[in-house]
């Protein structure tokens, strides 16, 4: 595949975790567009084969995300830019940049939880607590009472993102995003 098409799909999930970060959202005005940019490009670049193989990839991206969604671990538009990214990449790509991001998902988790944690915020507390260790203990009680019982918010773009970016990187290297005019 030419390296202006991964650009793109580099581009449009950057775009995605940029929003999601800041909005907790990934809009259908940039996954929509970005679904059908796909399906026309393999189109334009091989025929009916092309759309078949983008088509395919498209329904791979959102049935990989789609049981979580309706679980509730996942929002919409995160389903959504999986399709994308299948639609960019095809079945086998879908699926491998789904493993991918769900392996950063779970990193990402992780440190999310940890960040968060009791036991974390009581250090952070000690460590700006010139009164040291146990006026930090006072302040780590206290966060815990006031503390929401949810789960973290993520936003999974981010996971996505990455995921996908690792996946191609692994399949073609950085020669991926090298124009053959360039090189």
């Amino acid at each position: 595949m030419d390296a202006l098409h991964y650009i793109i799909l580099t581009f449009i999930l950057l775009i995605a975790t940029v929003t999601d970060l800041r909005e907790r959202r990934i809009p259908n005005k940039l996954t929509y567009p970005a679904m059908l940019l796909a399906l026309c490009w393999h189109y334009v670049m091989t025929g009916a084969d092309g759309l078949v193989f983008a088509s395919i990839g498209l329904a791979a991206g959102f049935g990989t995300m789609l049981i979580p969604f309706l679980m509730g671990y996942m929002g919409a538009g995160d389903v959504k830019l999986m399709a994308v990214a299948g639609a960019f990449l095809g079945p086998a790509g879908a699926l491998k940049a789904f493993l991918f991001t769900s392996l950063v998902g779970g990193v990402y988790a992780v440190a999310v939880v940890a960040w968060r944690s009791p036991l974390t915020t009581m250090l952070a507390s000690a460590m700006k607590d010139s009164k040291g260790l146990l006026a930090g203990a006072g302040t780590w009680v206290q966060n815990l009472q006031g503390r929401s019982q949810g789960v973290p918010q993520l936003a999974y773009g981010a996971a996505i993102a990455a995921g996908t970016i690792i996946s191609v990187i692994s399949d073609y290297g950085m020669n991926a995003f090298v124009p053959v005019w360039w090189a």
